[in-house]
């Protein structure tokens, strides 16, 4: 028997990438795509597992399904931990990928390359109509780069440069990007939630 799982995004890419890292699992997964009536969320948390939460635990009450809400985003060290939580809206009202990246390269402009470390963070949370299930979080560390490189990928995969590599995860693909992402590493930890949710009476 195969169960619902909703994923709390309208991000197709992000959609994609969870589905990908799930496979395997007896989900059928969907986005907000499906629930054009859901709810609008306010990502005011100061965290990314507040966030996380929030989506997962309102959109479950919703849609009286099983539900995983990701929030995730980018640190860099020269700016205290910014963007962080406000990565998705770094450039403003009127942002995109293209321009979260410029506004990076503007403020991070005579940084020098030793000083331009960074990591991503992703929190990934489970809930039911019920209630909370758990919260897990992955993180991977890199670099800012000073112009962006390759196609793959979205967000700021294309200035995130993975110091083994000397590339960028929009360079390297999803191949190497899904072995080793803050989302892999978050949706590992999120994969052993959904087994035990599974093995549950009433789940199987």
């Amino acid at each position: 028997m195969r169960l619902k799982l909703v994923v709390a995004t309208k991000n197709k890419k992000k959609l994609e990438e969870i589905k990908a890292l799930l496979k395997g699992l007896p989900f059928d997964i969907v986005s907000l795509a499906e629930y054009p009536h859901a709810p609008a969320i306010v990502e005011n948390g100061k965290t990314f597992k507040e966030n996380a939460v929030k989506k997962a635990v309102t959109i479950a009450r919703f849609a009286h399904a099983l539900t995983m809400g990701e929030d995730s985003g980018l640190c860099v060290d020269a700016l205290h931990g910014a963007p962080g939580v406000r990565s998705a809206r770094f450039s403003g009202k009127e942002k995109n990928d293209g321009k979260n990246n410029a506004h990076l390269l503007k403020v991070l402009e005579g940084v020098p390359a030793a000083t331009r470390k960074a990591h991503y963070v992703c929190a990934v949370a489970l809930a039911d109509e019920r209630g909370r299930i758990g919260v897990v979080e992955g993180a991977c560390s890199g670099s800012i780069g000073f112009t962006p490189q390759g196609t793959f990928g979205f967000g700021y995969d294309p200035l995130f440069v993975i110091p083994r590599y000397g590339k960028t995860f929009a360079q390297l693909g999803p191949k190497v990007k899904h072995a080793m992402s803050h989302r892999f590493r978050a949706l590992v930890k999120a994969r052993r939630l959904l087994e035990k949710y599974i093995e549950k009476p009433g789940h199987s």
